[in-house]
């Protein structure tokens, strides 16, 4: 196919796994991805969760980053609003210096938690303005400067006449991201709605919209960022709208062995649906074969190799997209590891 495909990855755990054997089965997806093809590796942060253990998504993409060689790791995303913008930089120009030309900053709005836990974390608010100017700091710390503005200070006998106090000459050097400046880490912005989109138009950033968990928003938010995108922003990071979007799949070798081991995702659907949280159940034959239409939700795709290959493909040319960003539950994370080789072999072929 024309474009390529990168995983998206939460560390989910399973029923009877460990939190340790979750963190550890996301390093493995991270080595087989980069062997299988693979353009990207991110991680998304989530706090709070029983089912994802992707909370600190930069120690992760560190561990992922040290133990492959090629693959790009990033966020999928970092919420700004939970962290300062220095200390964002800090940790992620860090993994830029360790690993060059590897590293991508996907940033986000939203908390990635539920109202309370999102109470302890967040530094502020989720204001475009805020935003806005978070991303800009983002922007110029990993460009770097140590330029200084000098304050001349107010001398004694000026002071008394001025009924001041006096202030002595200070050299006020700009805050600096070391490491990080320098580093240029490329940003994306994550978004699941038409405000995301606007977002990521009016600063001029290439957009990873999550189709995989809002599809019925795709054509209204990709319209908008198209229209909209400011190649002069400050903060651009790229010359043209550049979309990715997500698709949830599972893949084997016939159809019903993929729906049944898709039965593990749709019942963590609902039980995201219905706010509750732990870790993946086992599959179930339960519904298997009866499904009707399973094309309605284009990013949701279950099916054979090149069944699951011609959808993304049909989605791909929907939305005329620049790349595809998959994810994929299973309980055993063998099943999944070969699910994503399988959908890589088909998608070079």
């Amino acid at each position: 196919m024309t474009v390529p495909l990168s995983i998206l990855d939460l560390a989910p755990t399973s029923t009877g796994r460990s939190r340790r054997d979750a963190l550890d089965d996301s390093l493995r997806l991270a080595q087989v991805a980069e062997q299988a093809g693979y353009k990207r590796f991110w991680m998304a942060e989530h706090h709070g969760s029983a089912t994802f253990m992707s909370s600190a998504t930069a120690l992760l993409l560190g561990r992922a980053a040290e133990h492959t060689s090629t693959i790009r790791v990033g966020s999928g995303g970092v919420m700004l609003p939970n962290h300062s913008p220095l200390m964002v930089a800090e940790y992620y120009g860090t993994l830029a210096t360790l690993y060059p030309d590897r590293v991508d900053l996907g940033l986000g709005r939203a908390p990635g938690t539920d109202p309370v836990t999102a109470a302890e974390l967040r530094r502020g608010g989720a204001d475009l303005n805020d935003f806005a100017a978070d991303v800009l700091k983002l922007k110029r710390f990993f460009g770097g400067s140590d330029d200084a503005t000098v304050d001349h200070g107010v001398p004694g006998s000026q002071a008394s006449t001025l009924g001041i106090e006096p202030r002595a000459h200070q050299i006020r050097r700009a805050v600096r991201a070391i490491p990080g400046e320098g580093t240029h880490v490329p940003l994306w912005m994550l978004g699941s709605s038409t405000g995301g989109a606007q977002v990521a138009a009016e600063l001029g950033l290439p957009f990873s919209f999550a189709s995989h968990f809002a599809p019925t928003h795709i054509a209204a938010a990709l319209q908008i960022y198209r229209d909209r995108f400011k190649a002069d922003a400050e903060t651009a990071q790229v010359d043209r709208p550049t979309v990715m979007a997500g698709v949830n799949v599972m893949v084997a070798e016939t159809d019903r062995e993929a729906q049944y081991q898709a039965s593990t995702h749709t019942k963590l659907q609902s039980q995201l649906r219905f706010g509750s949280t732990g870790p993946l159940q086992p599959p179930s034959w339960d519904g298997v074969g009866t499904r009707v239409n399973p094309g309605v939700d284009p990013t949701h795709i279950v099916g054979t190799p090149a069944d699951v290959a011609e959808r993304i493909g049909h989605f791909v040319e929907a939305f005329a997209l620049d790349e595809v960003i998959v994810t994929c539950y299973a309980f055993d994370p063998a099943v999944r590891e070969k699910a994503l080789v399988s959908l890589a072999e088909e998608w070079s072929a």
